[in-house]
This record gives C-alpha cells, sequence and structure tokens, in this order.
C-alpha cells in the first residue's frame, strides 16, 4: 500500500479529515525548506503539497506567485526540490509527499528519468497543473512503472463528461478545486463545495481533497464537512511573508512560526467539523 493510500485509509478508520499544506520549495529560503515541511507535519499536517517553483505558474495568484519568484530568484531548481525530498525522507519515511508543478521542467527533465528520481527521492504522487488528461499517457506510464500516482485537478466548471474522464485516469486521490480562478483567490461557498463533492464521490471511491480559496479555521472547518481533506496553500505563504516583512532581522525559523500557528488553528477547525 502506498504512504498515500495508507493515510487516507487510517484517517478514514479514525473518524478524522487530513489536512494538506502546500508551501513553495525553496520559499521562504532553500536551506529552511526540509525544517518547515517538518513543522508542518508536527503541527498536523497528514500529507505534504511541494510546489516546483517556475516562471509562469499560470494556476497561482500574486501570492504563490511571489513565492516562485523568490525560490528561482535564489537558485531553485527542480533537481533541488527533489534533493529537499532526498533529505526529509531521512527523518520522515511515513508522511506523503504530493509534488505540484508544470509540464515544462519536469519535459525537459525527462518523463522517466523524471519518475524515477522521484521515487528514489521519496515522492508519493505528482500533480502536473497544466497537462490534461488527454495528454498524460507518456508520463503516466513512467509513473506508473515506479509505483506514483498521478492526481488531476477538477475545477467548478469541468463539465460532468470531463469528470468522468478524469476521474478514470487519476490515482491517490481528486483534488477538488473550491472556486473559479487562481490559487487564492474567489469567494468560497462552503455549499456549492459540497455539491461538487457529491457529484465526485457519484464517479469514483478515490479521496477527495479540496483546496483554492481556504485561509482560516473556519473555512477549513466548513470545506471537511464534505472533503475528505483540506488544502492550505496561499494563506499559509502570505502568513509567512507578513512576518518576513513585519521585521527584516527575523531568523526564518520565527518565519515558519506564523505558518505553522496558522496550520495548527486549521487542524483544530478541520477535527472540529461535523463528518
Amino acid at each position: 500500500m502506498s504512504r498515500l493510500s495508507h493515510t487516507f485509509a487510517e484517517l478514514r478508520s479514525r473518524g478524522r479529515k487530513g489536512l494538506v499544506p502546500y508551501v513553495v520549495a525553496g520559499d521562504p529560503s532553500p536551506e529552511g525548506t526540509v525544517t518547515l515541511l517538518h513543522a508542518l507535519v508536527a503541527a498536523g499536517a497528514d500529507v505534504l503539497e511541494v510546489g516546483v517553483p517556475f516562471s509562469d505558474p499560470m494556476s497561482e495568484g500574486p501570492v504563490i506567485q511571489k513565492g516562485h519568484e523568490r525560490a528561482l530568484a535564489r537558485g531553485m531548481s527542480l533537481q533541488r526540490v527533489l534533493d529537499m525530498v532526498s533529505v526529509f525522507r531521512q527523518d520522515d519515511d511515513k508522511t506523503p509527499i504530493v509534488m505540484m508543478g508544470y509540464a515544462n521542467p519536469i519535459e525537459r527533465f525527462g518523463y522517466e528519468r523524471f519518475a524515477s528520481a522521484c521515487a528514489k527521492a521519496g515522492v508519493d504522487a505528482l500533480i502536473t497543473v497544466d497537462l490534461p488528461p488527454e495528454e498524460v499517457d507518456e508520463i503516466d506510464g513512467a509513473l506508473l512503472a515506479v509505483g506514483l500516482d498521478n492526481i488531476f485537478l477538477i475545477s467548478p466548471t469541468t463539465p460532468e463528461a470531463r469528470i468522468q474522464t478524469i476521474v478514470e485516469r487519476a490515482r491517490g486521490f481528486i483534488y477538488c478545486v473550491a472556486v473559479k480562478g487562481v490559487t487564492g483567490s474567489g469567494q468560497l461557498n462552503a455549499d456549492e463545495v459540497s455539491r461538487s463533492v457529491a457529484l465526485i464521490r457519484e464517479k469514483t471511491d478515490l479521496p477527495i481533497a479540496v483546496g483554492f480559496g481556504i485561509k482560516d479555521a473556519e473555512s477549513a472547518r466548513a470545506i471537511a464537512a464534505s472533503a475528505d481533506a483540506v488544502v492550505v496553500g496561499s494563506a499559509l505563504i502570505a502568513e509567512m511573508d507578513k512576518k518576513a516583512q513585519s521585521d527584516e532581522d527575523l531568523q526564518e525559523i520565527q518565519i515558519h512560526d506564523a505558518a505553522v500557528q496558522l496550520l495548527q488553528s486549521m487542524r483544530a477547525g478541520v477535527d472540529s467539523s461535523p463528518s
């Protein structure tokens, strides 16, 4: 059983919902990313989503875009992200890691070489934001060969027929986008999300994680009522950037604490949600 499958099965057996923080690898710094990942697990993360910095992250809002820009300015690359996962795995072989990125760096790396490197590093799954299910045969074969899950996004505007196509290709879990637009944007409507989740559940037994637009404990609690897991990214990155801007002499561990405290509050919100 994969780490992802084991984690979701364990959550289900305990009647709990998952919490999945997203961070951009290399932001606030390459040297501190592994420490941040461990701190988020200690704060209640069940799965980690690690963003690969890219020059044109088209699905991201301004907050995460700036995180990508900062990480690239500090020399981040796909290989360095893989190296970070390897270092993380030296002390944590349990927490699933989902790598989220864009097709161009992966294509340049080479699909088979990339899949092999992910498996060796300890990556469990991949989200390629700009690679639709109709175009995944080559990379999917490479991922399957090394036991990695391929995860797809379903948005509020995805037609029902296309949802069926997506769930037939997906493994690991389904990523349900809560709002229209980019990360961190839009007005979250828990009732609309619940209807979207119900529609997807009619077509698959895979767990459903919901992300985009979840900013605090209250919104995390509302979404956890229908989802199997809640994903939070922009809010964490915004908190760290706000903390960093408040005092240029802060140590990075103090910047991390801003994200940790927010995640802890979201953990409490998710755990208080009616299942």
